[in-house]
């Protein structure tokens, strides 16, 4: 009797462990309808790819300029329809130019029409005090302020023979996550037409395009001859976010 009570256990317990199992691959599978989609981002100047180092630019105040680093943090990043929306999960991306792998990235999302992509331009204020993070939020990848506590959100560097710096560098570390120096934007990119369209088993790539030379001039001049060392939080540090806040643009959509 007692043998057929601890097999008639173990046949239960063994049935229970297979749903289980079952239930999380169930889980754990791509939504049916749900559609891969690619966020691509092109660092541009004038419409020209940028090349590290090697190229000059020209900004609005005809101040010649070399680009030697560029990288910015996209997060949050999610697709809307009204007052719906789907946003990634640990949605947090370091995009850096010398980095190609780092230029794009996916994630599944429901199948519906969406009418804008919307993400933060920086990194949020609760990821700014949370310690010690992985991943693209890593204090090693060298935006992170470790005597200021806070990310820098977006970095720039270079030379310009325009700057008075020694080797006539520039140099953007654009950050603050509080009070009135606050430099994390809300960007959205509206689809227009007919908006977006997510069919199930599709995958979808969203180009968007980074115009760096908004840089200096869009909502605030920013001569290099002038600031070509912008490195704490403050009110040119705001006045920077406010231009690069509008450098981009949806380049192309493609669905396939």
């Amino acid at each position: 009797m007692n043998n057929f009570r601890i097999i008639k256990r173990l046949l239960t317990l063994l049935f229970f462990a297979a749903v289980f199992i079952s239930f999380t691959k169930i889980k754990e599978s791509p939504n049916s309808d749900s559609s891969i989609v690619k966020i691509s981002f092109i660092n541009t100047v004038k419409n020209s790819r940028i090349v590290l180092n090697d190229s000059v630019y020209t900004n609005p105040f005809e101040e010649k300029y070399t680009i030697s680093k560029l990288r910015y943090y996209v997060t949050n990043v999610s697709l809307n329809n009204g007052s719906k929306s789907f946003m990634e999960k640990n949605s947090y991306h370091l995009i850096d130019e010398s980095k190609e792998e780092s230029q794009s990235f996916t994630f599944n999302v429901p199948a519906g029409n969406y009418n804008s992509i919307q993400f933060l331009l920086g990194v949020d204020s609760l990821h700014n005090v949370s310690g010690a993070q992985t991943g693209d939020l890593d204090p090693t990848k060298d935006m992170f302020w470790t005597w200021n506590s806070g990310y820098v959100m977006a970095k720039m560097e270079g030379n310009s023979p325009s700057s008075t710096l020694v080797n006539n560098k520039y140099e953007f570390h654009i950050g603050g996550y509080a009070g009135p120096y606050n430099v994390i934007k809300k960007v959205q990119l509206d689809f227009h037409n007919k908006g977006l369209e997510v069919a199930a088993g599709k995958t979808i790539e969203i180009m968007i395009n980074a115009d760096i030379n908004t840089w200096w001039s869009d909502a605030n001049d920013i001569k290099i001859a002038e600031h070509a060392n912008i490195t704490s939080p403050g009110k040119f540090a705001l006045a920077i976010s406010d231009n690069y806040a509008k450098m981009f643009s949806i380049e192309k959509i493609i669905s396939e």
